[in-house]
């Protein structure tokens, strides 16, 4: 029979440090794939974008395995825990190995209801004409005008 240990959130970040497996939060969020490039995912949590454990954070905050992040992103609420530190910038195909995404799936739902409604409020065509819509308008003038002579 096996036994499960429990350690508290504390020492785990305390071995994490003696050990050193710990990471800035921009450099995770650049290595894990959320962002582009390194200096959008410090800006973003410049902007108030990112929390760690429920708490906005400088970009600067050390993560370490087992802290809750949540990433706004795109008007939507990444939530991940992270799994493992990664050493460099790791393939999309290795990401899942070092978070576990908890996002809620009506998180996604919400977005495509915006999607439609942007859709429904913009028509195509709206606005400026194309150069189709100003042939037809001019061919529509040009026929209205010489039957009036």
């Amino acid at each position: 029979m096996s036994r499960k240990i429990q350690f508290s959130t504390i020492f785990v970040e305390v071995v994490n440090k003696e050990f050193g497996v710990n990471m800035r939060i921009d450099k995770y969020l650049w290595c894990t794939r959320y962002f582009k490039t390194r200096n959008i995912a410090t800006e973003a949590c410049k902007k108030g974008h990112i929390k760690v454990n429920d708490k906005v954070v400088k970009p600067s905050r050390d993560v370490f395995p087992m802290d809750k992040i949540v990433v706004r992103k795109n008007q939507i609420n990444y939530q991940f825990t992270i799994l493992d530190v990664p050493p460099n910038r790791v393939g999309a195909k290795l990401v899942d190995m070092y978070r576990k995404d908890t996002t809620p799936k009506e998180a996604f739902e919400h977005s495509d209801l915006l999607k439609y409604s942007k859709d429904y409020y913009r028509k195509k065509g709206a606005g400026r004409p194309t150069k189709k819509d100003r042939r037809e308008i001019d061919d529509y003038t040009t026929t209205n005008s010489t039957e009036e002579e």
